[in-house]
């Protein structure tokens, strides 16, 4: 069922002003914004994608990559259609850049299927995850559905994360901090350029706004990735910028993952990232003063471990998004009692709690 939307404003002539993400899209009477999952009726905003999902699977908390919040735990997540971003690199272009188009009810009933969010946080208690997430596709565009399933969730006693974009609206951000966890966000590079020329979007400097709110504002736990694309962003200008930004405005022990580009669609022709490109990456992080960066898309690299920043111990092994070993007693380094800043308790594979701290990000 289409539910009006929550934020947007109306204009003179029947149009209205999108309040969702930071695009702000002027909409006509009967037409649709850009990412095409809202549409004006008569001068009201509509949202066609309240429970039509996608995409869902009980996954563990590092695929997102979160490293350092609820490690070993599993959560359902959640996708659906469209995205407020067009990069043409996209792994997951087939939902994310959807175009509905005129036929918008068979377009949802095809690619879509009906879960609302009881059935969503019955599911996630039924499967035996800890949390719920919305993810594959932006999130942002499911404010509403989003907003409903976090609040459930944590009435259950569940964890909420979204996987996003960071183009949301500091309104948006607004309506979800008090029931959102965790919030993994895409820092794609760090130029207007590159902004402009992979996603569409002239300024990136709201996206630094909104993730600087999630933290500070609503204390949501935040860990940052930036997927390093070949010919891109793969300067030092942009990565060593990006590090020290991250540094600065949201804190040395925010875990910042740099991933290994693989070639999609309209970038088909690029290769994967050079390994000694993330490494260098990584390096620059450091230098920077981050405590935890990470390698991402490089299987059983020593770049997906966490290490004590302190002793250099190590201290949780990690393959293909499992856990191997977890070595952290109490919230710190066996060897040197270094506090290291995990956000919930560790869940091992045979379901079993132990070894992390509770903390406030």
């Amino acid at each position: 069922m289409d539910r009006e939307a929550l934020l947007y404003r109306k204009l003179k002539g029947n149009r209205v002003r999108c309040l969702v993400c930071q695009r702000l899209c002027v909409v006509a009477s009967g037409k649709l914004g850009y990412c095409a999952t809202r549409v004006n009726r008569h001068g009201r905003l509509y949202t066609l994608i309240y429970g039509r999902v996608s995409t869902w699977r009980a996954a563990p908390a590092e695929i997102k990559p979160l490293f350092h919040f609820h490690p070993g735990s599993r959560a359902l997540s959640l996708g659906s259609v469209g995205c407020n971003f067009r990069c043409p690199g996209c792994q997951n272009w087939e939902i994310a850049h959807v175009q509905l188009g005129s036929e918008i009810r068979e377009a949802l009933e095809r690619r879509t299927t009906s879960i609302s969010p009881q059935e969503a946080v019955r599911w996630t208690l039924e499967l035996g995850c800890q949390g719920l997430s919305w993810t594959y596709n932006e999130p942002t565009l499911w404010l509403e559905y989003v907003l409903d399933g976090a609040k459930l969730a944590k009435s259950k006693g569940l964890y909420t994360n979204v996987v996003t974009n960071g183009f949301m609206t500091p309104q948006a951000l607004d309506l979800l901090g008090p029931h959102l966890d965790a919030y993994r966000v895409d820092l794609k590079g760090f130029s207007k350029r590159f902004y402009r020329r992979m996603a569409h979007v002239e300024d990136f400097a709201g996206i630094l706004e909104v993730a600087k709110r999630a933290r500070h504002k609503w204390k949501m736990h935040v860990e940052v990735i930036t997927n390093v694309v070949p010919q891109h962003n793969d300067d030092e200008e942009q990565l060593a910028a990006m590090a020290s930004w991250i540094y600065r405005e949201l804190g040395p022990d925010t875990p910042w993952h740099v991933t290994r580009f693989i070639p999609h669609q309209h970038l088909g022709h690029l290769p994967p990232t050079p390994v000694k490109i993330l490494e260098w990456a990584r390096q620059l992080g450091l230098e920077a003063g981050l405590r935890y960066v990470y390698l991402g898309n490089v299987p059983g690299h020593p770049g997906e471990n966490t290490y004590c920043p302190r002793c250099q111990r190590l201290l949780i092994v990690r393959r293909n998004y499992e856990i191997l070993t977890y070595a952290i007693e109490d919230g710190r380094c066996p060897s040197c009692r270094e506090e290291i800043p995990i956000v919930g308790q560790y869940v091992s594979q045979d379901g079993l709690r132990g070894g992390g701290i509770q903390r406030e990000s």
